[in-house]
């Protein structure tokens, strides 16, 4: 594979976990309480807490979080069995 295949994949990973999330969050918003509501609505975090760094002028602040739901991983699936079938 290319360079620019293997970023162009990546990158369709990252925006399709992106847009699923979004998606999930809205569905889950507007669906009774229930089984449903908790499937779509359910999110896990991992990664790493902020911490900040305070200088007297500039101050400076790492962190990364990555906010994994339902349709966010069906998304990411959908991505990887398209580029599967389309590139074999």
């Amino acid at each position: 594979m290319k360079r620019r295949e293997v970023l162009f994949i990546v990158t369709a990973l990252i925006l399709g976990a992106v847009i699923g999330g979004v998606i999930g969050d809205i569905i889950g918003t507007f669906l009774p309480p229930g089984a449903a509501k908790t499937l779509f609505s359910k999110s896990i975090q991992i990664g790493l807490d902020t911490t900040r760094v305070d200088f007297y002028a500039v101050a400076l602040t790492f962190g990364l979080m990555v906010k994994i739901n339902f349709v966010s991983v069906l998304t990411v699936i959908f991505v990887i069995v398209y580029f599967r079938w389309w590139y074999l």
